[in-house]
C-alpha cells in the first residue's frame, strides 16, 4: 500500500434524517448529546457508501473507538425537522482516523440540487449549519490494542484511502 494519506480532505458524504420527537426537550429543541449520535451516524453510512459496514469491520477484529471530540453549535434543530448530516474524513493513517462533520437544515431546492462533487472541491456547503464538528479516532483489536489497519483490514485501508484520493468510491 502507499504512505499515509496525512491532513487530505475527503469529500462531503450525506445523510438525511429527520428529528425525532424522543431527540428533542419540552420546548422542541434538540438535546445536544444526539449530535454526537448524528456524527455517529454520518459515519457509519460514509463506511457504507464506501462498500464496507461497520459489522464487517468488526468481524475483521477491527474496532473504531473515539478518542477526541469537537462540537460548536450555531443554531437548534427541532422536532421534525429534516436534517442533513455531511461527513467527510480529514486525516487517515495506518493507526487513526479523523472526521468532520456538519450538520444543516436544507430546503427542499438544495436538498434536490445536491452536488457533491461541487462540495468536494470547495465550495461551501447548502443550508443552515446547525452544528459543526469533529472525531479522532483509533484503530484497535477486540483487545484494545493498537492495530495497523493495512495490516488487519486492508480491503477497508484500500477503499478508505481511495476515498481520499480520489474523492469517493473507485
Amino acid at each position: 500500500m502507499g504512505k499515509d494519506m496525512g491532513d487530505k480532505l475527503s469529500r462531503w458524504y450525506r445523510t438525511t434524517i429527520r428529528v425525532r420527537y424522543q431527540e428533542s426537550d419540552q420546548m422542541g429543541v434538540v438535546y445536544h448529546a444526539n449530535y454526537l449520535n448524528w456524527f455517529e451516524i454520518g459515519r457509519t453510512e460514509m463506511i457504507r457508501e464506501l462498500g464496507i459496514t461497520y459489522r464487517s469491520m468488526e468481524e475483521q477484529g477491527v474496532l473504531l473507538p473515539v478518542t477526541d471530540l469537537d462540537m460548536k453549535f450555531s443554531q437548534p434543530a427541532r422536532y421534525d425537522d429534516e436534517i442533513t448530516i455531511f461527513t467527510r474524513m480529514t486525516s487517515f493513517s495506518k493507526l487513526r482516523i479523523k472526521y468532520a462533520y456538519e450538520v444543516r437544515r436544507l430546503s427542499a431546492e438544495e436538498r434536490g440540487g445536491w452536488d457533491a462533487m461541487a462540495c468536494a472541491e470547495g465550495l461551501e456547503l447548502p443550508g443552515e449549519l446547525l452544528v459543526s464538528g469533529s472525531t479522532s479516532h483509533v484503530w484497535v483489536s477486540r483487545e484494545w490494542q493498537p492495530v495497523r489497519l493495512d495490516k488487519s483490514a486492508p480491503e477497508l485501508y484500500a477503499a478508505l484511502e481511495r476515498a481520499l484520493a480520489g474523492g469517493g468510491v473507485s
